[in-house]
């Protein structure tokens, strides 16, 4: 059954997040042969389209209004809605993102759809459009279709392959207008804590440290391996909470759930909360003094010992490998 599948793209400080090329491949599933609808609701963003078709879509939605400049549950609500009842698709697809988990509710509840949050696969299985999402601190899985009315689901970054990126692709862009009002929020400004290195929820690589750091510069060689690896940082709510770092950096069931290619975990002894935020990494290396750790449990390769020692060594290495690659 072919079906229109829109996807909302994502833009941050001027680019399309990677999340949205994942929706997009995700769609291409779920559309069965129909057609891939990207969405970009922004105040200017006609330079982003091209990069949407080239990951996969079929036709980009442009809605361009200084009123979307930054996010508000409003305005992009207000706009986003408008498109959906334009386009009248049979599935909307969005990042789970701090964004998509704003919006996503608020557009299922004005069109009375059920949604399917936080997914990390999606298959067909006969005639119904199936969903994988983690529960239980992602200890189980589910699977979950909808069996009424649009097929709507948010998808976790880093989880969900995109499809190769062709230059070639050609596809039909739209200008939309949309009528925003009586916006109750407003953004002045915007003020960025940010840290060196990538968006957590996106990274391919984290090295992430606890309470083992012992002291904010006890971050510093974590940092370093980070950035030869061209990774991010992360921390435990421990470490955290001892004010060794911010807690945008804080990883767990209170903080982001990741999903990278390599996570590196360094004196974390991996509380159950902990677990909840990176235990589906697909390779996991844990350092630690305690060889009783918890982490180790999860862990594809445990190292027991002084991560003052180890993560140096780790760094020198992974500088050779590099430069001879």
């Amino acid at each position: 059954m072919a079906r229109k599948v829109i996807v909302l793209g994502e833009i941050r400080e001027g680019a399309l997040r990677n999340v949205s090329f994942e929706a997009i491949a995700a769609a291409k599933t779920v559309s069965e042969g129909g057609e891939v609808v990207g969405v970009l609701l922004n105040d200017s963003a006609s330079d982003l389209v091209q990069e949407m078709i080239a990951y996969g879509a079929d036709r980009v939605v442009l809605v361009e209004n200084d009123k979307l400049k930054s996010y508000t549950s409003d305005g992009f609500g207000q706009a986003f809605l408008q498109v959906i009842n334009d386009e009248k698709p049979e599935g909307i697809l969005i990042g789970h993102t701090a964004l998509g988990k704003d919006l996503s509710p608020k557009i299922a509840a004005k069109i009375e759809s059920g949604l399917i949050s936080d997914a990390i696969a999606v298959e067909i299985t006969g005639d119904q459009v199936v969903f994988t999402r983690p529960i239980y601190s992602g200890k189980a899985f589910e699977k979950k279709i909808i069996t009424d009315g649009i097929i709507f689901a948010t998808i976790r970054p880093n989880n969900i392959a995109a499809l190769e990126k062709n230059e070639t692709r050609s596809g039909e862009v739209s200008s939309f207008e949309a009528e925003i009002k009586d916006l109750r929020t407003v953004i002045k400004e915007i003020v960025r804590k940010t840290t060196e290195g990538g968006d957590l929820s996106e990274a391919k690589v984290i090295v992430s440290g606890g309470r083992g750091v012992k002291s904010e510069d006890g971050f510093s060689p974590l940092q370093e391996l980070a950035n030869v690896l061209g990774g991010a940082v992360g921390a435990s709510r421990g470490a955290c909470d001892a004010d060794y770092c911010d807690y945008s950096l804080q990883i767990g069931q209170t903080g982001k759930v990741v999903t990278p290619d390599l996570y590196i975990a360094c004196g974390i002894s991996g509380a159950i909360q902990h677990l909840a935020g990176m235990s589906n990494s697909k390779v996991i290396v844990a350092i630690n003094k305690d060889p009783e750790a918890n982490i180790f449990q999860v862990a594809d390769y445990g190292i027991v010992g002084d991560l003052f020692e180890v993560v140096p060594l780790f760094t020198e290495e992974f500088k050779k490998v590099l430069v001879s690659v």
